[in-house]
């Protein structure tokens, strides 16, 4: 898997991930899902240069000019609930893409809060077969959301290239996705973080991503 780590260079994308941390910004919601959107669009203009283009000629009111026009048919898929912010930001620019839609989520047994496995329950895509597929999940953890939803997908089609989306990933996520993933395979993400925690959340991360944007959820 290639990764591309925006935070080795600095940029405006900075402000909006250390905003995404801030305790005391993180009480506004509309804030928090705001800045995870204008990240999508940051990561979405970094992803676009590496798609194929092909010359068009436009014409204008005035005469025509050629520009080089992207070719790649789209398909964004984001994992529910906390990829929503994220999902409107990549579609902001990539506006006709094909989308899918799926609920990853974590499911906890009895034997405590650490062990659980991940849950698909819902999936809403069009054919691959041939596509440009980004996957949009904003918190790379354990990496298990991104390889269950991978597998779920396998009935969709053979997509051309796929695409790996988030803000904030955690090196042991990284690595499990890598030797999951084809060597062609690219992850742009935001910043990478060093381990988890013991209830395998990203330190120092950010806390729940789909809290912080929509509200506490029961556990069940």
């Amino acid at each position: 898997m290639k990764i591309h780590n925006l935070s080795e260079k600095p940029s405006i994308l900075n402000t909006f991930i250390s905003e995404l941390r801030d305790i005391s910004i993180q009480k506004d919601r509309m804030r928090f899902r705001r800045n995870i959107e204008r990240i999508g669009e940051i990561i979405c203009y970094e992803l676009s240069k590496s798609l194929h283009y092909k010359p068009h000629s436009i014409k204008s009111p005035l005469g025509s000019q050629t520009s080089e026009l992207p070719q790649d048919d789209i398909v964004l898929c984001s994992i529910l609930r906390a990829g929503i912010p994220l999902h409107n930001g990549l579609l902001n620019y990539f506006d006709k893409a094909d989308n899918a839609f799926i609920s990853a989520y974590r499911k906890h047994d009895t034997s405590g809060f650490n062990s659980f496995k991940i849950e698909v329950e819902y999936l809403a895509c069009p054919n691959l077969e041939g596509k440009t597929l980004i996957l949009a999940d904003p918190m790379l953890a354990t990496g298990q959301s991104i390889v269950s939803t991978l597998k779920a997908l396998q009935s969709f089609g053979t997509p051309k290239k796929i695409h790996l989306v988030s803000i904030i990933g955690a090196k042991p996520g990284i690595e499990y996705v890598s030797e999951y993933v084809s060597t062609d395979v690219i992850l742009w993400i935001g910043t990478i973080d060093k381990e988890l925690n013991s209830q395998s959340y990203i330190v120092p991360g950010l806390g729940d991503a789909g809290d912080l944007a929509y509200g506490q959820k029961l556990q069940q």
